[in-house]
This record gives C-alpha cells, sequence and structure tokens, in this order.
C-alpha cells in the first residue's frame, strides 16, 4: 500500500526594520495551515546612519536572524521559499552589501519590495485570516513605515504606506530613551502631517472594520488586556487613555505595564503616538487585531491558485491602457520575443523561466514611454516601469523590466545597467538581444505574419537566419537590422545575418 502524498509545505520571511518573521505552512486543499512561526527582534533600522548605510552591528544581527531561519528551511525548494525585505532595505544605500552576504546565508533570493507592494501584501494576509467579509480598514505599524489599505473581500482598493514606523520614531523624538509630553506631542503631529494628504480620500472611502496587525499593534492590544480590557479591542479612548499613561514616566526603562515585553519598551511610545496619530486622522473609533500579515500574505500568493499570475496581468494591463499602448504591436512584440527566447533557451531552469516572464512583461509595456515623447521614449518607458506602482511586481522585478526596456532601441551604453541583487547582468544579456531583435523585426508595425525566422546563440555572438531573398523584398528591414549589427558591435556582441539556403 503507497503512502499518501505528503501536503507541500511553503515557508515565507519578512525582513522588517524592527523583527524578522518566518511562517511555515502546509498547503491542505485550498487552505494554509502554519505549523510553525519564528521571530526574532533584529532591529535592522536601529543600524541605519545620517548617510542611510546599514552599519556593521546591524548587518551582522540580520545576518545571525537569517542563518538560525536557514536551519529551518534545509530541504526547501526554491519555489517553496519567498523572502521580502521592507522599508529599512528599500532605504538603505548599502542593501546590495547585505543581500550578497545573505547569499551565503540562505539559498533563496530576497525580494526588496515597494511600500505598495507591501501594503498590498499586508491585505491579503489580513484578509485570508479574518472571518469577517465586507470593507476592511488594515493599519499596519512596523518598524520603519506604516500601511494603511482599504479593501473590499479579498480586493485592496487603496493603498499607501508611508515613512512613519516604531523604530524610526524612536529615534527622531525619543532620544536616549527620554518620554515627555514634548516628545509625544512632537511624533503624534508629525505622523498626522505624513497622513494628512491621503486622510480626506480614505474617510471618503469609508470602512466596516477596522484592523490592525503585526507587532506595535499587537503590543499596544496586549497591554490593553494587561489593563483589564479582556476584549482586546483599541478604542480611541482606551489608546488615549495608554498614552496620558506613558507620560507618567521619563524613561523608557520605567514602562512597567502588564502585557509589555521588555524588548518592545524602547519603541512602544513611537508606536502609541503613531496609532494615535492615524485614529485621530481617519477618524477611527475601534480597532481589533490580526495575527494575519505580510508573511501570511507572501504564503498565499506563493500557490498559483491564490491568484498571484491574475494580480501582474492586471496590472500590465490597466498600465498598457493608462499610458495608451498600442496592442496590437506590443502582442507583436512580445510574440515574437516568446518565439526567439524559446529558441535560445529550450530548456530552461526556475530562473530563466521567471526571466522570460518578465521579457514577456517587458514587451508589452515597451512603449509606455511614447506617452511622453517619441524621442528618448524608451528612457521615458524605463523611467515610468521603475517608479509607478505596480502590484504584484517587486524592486528587482521593476528594475528588470526598466532595464530590458531602457535597452531595447538605441546605443547598448551597458555601463548604465543598475545594480542587481537576485539575478546578475549576465541573466539579463539574452533578454536585452532578444527583446531588441523584436523590436527591429516588427518595425515596421504590420500585421502580415513575419517570415520564419531561426536564431542561435553562443554566449554575445548570435546568427539569425532569414528566408533566402529576404533582403531584396524588405530593405527597410535589412536596413534596420544593419544598424542593430553596428549597435551589437559597439558593445563587444556579435549579430550574424545568414539567408537560408535550404
Amino acid at each position: 500500500m503507497t503512502e499518501p502524498a505528503r501536503p507541500r509545505e511553503v515557508a515565507a520571511i519578512d525582513i522588517g526594520s524592527n523583527s524578522f518573521h518566518m511562517v511555515v505552512a502546509r498547503i491542505i486543499g485550498q487552505s494554509l495551515q502554519i505549523i510553525s512561526r519564528h521571530k526574532q527582534r533584529v532591529h535592522l533600522a536601529s543600524g541605519l546612519d545620517s548617510q542611510s548605510n546599514l552599519d556593521q552591528a546591524a548587518i551582522n544581527r540580520g545576518l545571525h536572524c537569517l542563518a538560525m531561519f536557514a536551519e529551518r528551511l534545509q530541504g526547501f525548494e526554491p519555489e517553496n521559499v519567498r523572502i521580502a525585505a521592507t522599508y529599512t532595505l528599500r532605504q538603505a544605500k548599502n542593501a546590495h552589501v547585505f543581500l550578497k552576504r545573505a547569499e551565503s546565508v540562505l539559498s533563496y533570493p530576497i525580494e526588496i519590495i515597494p511600500g505598495t507592494e507591501e501594503a498590498r501584501l499586508i491585505y491579503l494576509g489580513v484578509a485570508h485570516t479574518q472571518p469577517d467579509s465586507g470593507k476592511k480598514l488594515v493599519v499596519d505599524i512596523g518598524g520603519g513605515s506604516t500601511e494603511l489599505i482599504i479593501g473590499d473581500d479579498f480586493e485592496p482598493q487603496l493603498a499607501y504606506s508611508k515613512h512613519m514606523g516604531c523604530v524610526s520614531y524612536h529615534k527622531r523624538f525619543f532620544a536616549k530613551g527620554k518620554i515627555s509630553a514634548k516628545n509625544m506631542a512632537a511624533a503624534q503631529l508629525a505622523a498626522q502631517q505624513k497622513l494628512e494628504s491621503i486622510a480626506s480620500q480614505y474617510i471618503r472611502e469609508g470602512w466596516q472594520t477596522a484592523i490592525g496587525s503585526s507587532g506595535t499593534i499587537k503590543a499596544i492590544r496586549e497591554v490593553l488586556i494587561g489593563q483589564g480590557h479582556s476584549d482586546g479591542v483599541i478604542t480611541a479612548k482606551r489608546l488615549q487613555q495608554l498614552s496620558e499613561a506613558i507620560l507618567t514616566v521619563k524613561h523608557y526603562d520605567e514602562l512597567n505595564f502588564d502585557g509589555l515585553n521588555e524588548d518592545r519598551k524602547p519603541v512602544f511610545a513611537a508606536g502609541v503616538a503613531i496609532l494615535c496619530a492615524v485614529f485621530n486622522s481617519l477618524n477611527i473609533d475601534e480597532m481589533n487585531f490580526s495575527d494575519g500579515a505580510l508573511r501570511e500574505g507572501l504564503l498565499y500568493e506563493m500557490e498559483e491558485r491564490f491568484r498571484h499570475s491574475d494580480i501582474r496581468v492586471r496590472t500590465a494591463t490597466a498600465m498598457a491602457a493608462q499610458y495608451n499602448v498600442d496592442i496590437a504591436q506590443a502582442n507583436r512584440v512580445k510574440a515574437t520575443a516568446e518565439l526567439l527566447y524559446n529558441q535560445i533557451e529550450p530548456q530552461p531552469g526556475m530562473t530563466k523561466v521567471e526571466l522570460a516572464t518578465l521579457l514577456s512583461w517587458g514587451a508589452q509595456l515597451h512603449e509606455v514611454g511614447l506617452s511622453i515623447s517619441y524621442p528618448g521614449f524608451h528612457r521615458h518607458s524605463a523611467y515610468l516601469l521603475r517608479h509607478s506602482t505596480m502590484p504584484g511586481f517587486n524592486l528587482e522585478q521593476q528594475t528588470v523590466l526598466a532595464t530590458l526596456v531602457r535597452f531595447q532601441r538605441k546605443s547598448l551604453k551597458l555601463e548604465e545597467m543598475p545594480e542587481l541583487s537576485i539575478y546578475k547582468r549576465k541573466h539579463l544579456y539574452p533578454l536585452i538581444r532578444t527583446l531588441r531583435l523584436a523590436v527591429v523585426l516588427n518595425g515596421q508595425r504590420s500585421d502580415d505574419p513575419l517570415p520564419a525566422i531561426v536564431v542561435n546563440a553562443d554566449k554575445e555572438n548570435w546568427r539569425l537566419t532569414l528566408p533566402e531573398g529576404w533582403e531584396e523584398s524588405n530593405r527597410l528591414l535589412a536596413a534596420d537590422l544593419r544598424q542593430e549589427q553596428e549597435y551589437w558591435r559597439k558593445a563587444g556582441w556579435e549579430l550574424v545575418l545568414m539567408p537560408d539556403n535550404d
């Protein structure tokens, strides 16, 4: 009798500004069964200096934690692990140093995700772990940023990430651990100023229930329970009373609330100040707590059945519509790029499959910059893809898309390529060559099908075989291809054009 197949196990790691979290789950049918949680207080954000560089001590704390997490991940396939880094690594100018050293500790890629993507994933994690349906406001106060999302069921509708967190506000307003009414008021006012630009929009949108997630709001809830509020609901009145109770001490060491852990004490006053500002700015009466957060959102997206691929489709479609992309031309370039790439990578591994997917998105969106102007539109396209809000894409993926469209035409100034952390430059070169050829071959913007094209690739030396006699009947295309040969030659690449004599 054969044993039943073991359920698939997946793991997600949230590299936060205050704490690192790991959660492991089994996929059982259409649901996730959490089987272990791990948390380490790392205080990564406290290691950011005035130049936005992470100091060595913070890097070492982070690597030590990841080494412990790696022990639990032994035997996990790469497709079953997802690691997301948030505010502090978004801000750190030397994030690449941390990521490079992390490679030797963890054999899985670390994604640095944009703030709006963090917000979307937080909402997804909360929505999947809350029994209530309907319209929700979700607030997540982290170490370096605060995410605010309004959504209905599993669909986020408004999502913002604000640069205010319990660690960064502790450093800014509660230097050396001193607590005073003046410091508390200054922190709260600064947070309300951050929220000023979005408050009216959120209030107009409205919600049925307000839900808080992650460590800061969890700590506040546990202190309120310790004060006798056994329902654990955070109300405006209770929050104000808690703020006043904090002001009865002069230093965070003196905070002795039941339910408040020692390692949460340093950043507790800053967290309370931010949540008070959120309550005041958005006119919140009460808030419940959810165990679901970013890491649960990562888990739910890991399984195709949980619609991650649909999100990127919707993002690309919406962006193409927003910038009036010629869909017929985009589809022609996309089809040609996929045809060529399949010839040079007939049996791609997982990394190449992901890159092939990004090549397809890049082809679909390569002309978004035309909405700005034709001269230099490849640079405009790159800027839009790098800096737009693109749900479903992490920062590295947006950088890859931007790089592909930046180098789709004109001279190959490869020294301008940005630094990457998950992929290597050599991974992108075949994609750049492929997209360039697809763009040139469809330069006539014609619905007439292209002739049979064969491409053979040997590193930077490519041979393009087209039907015999094609040059006589496609003189403009032939001229464009000869110009392309020159661009390749100046970059140290070779493009050979061969007639098919068969």
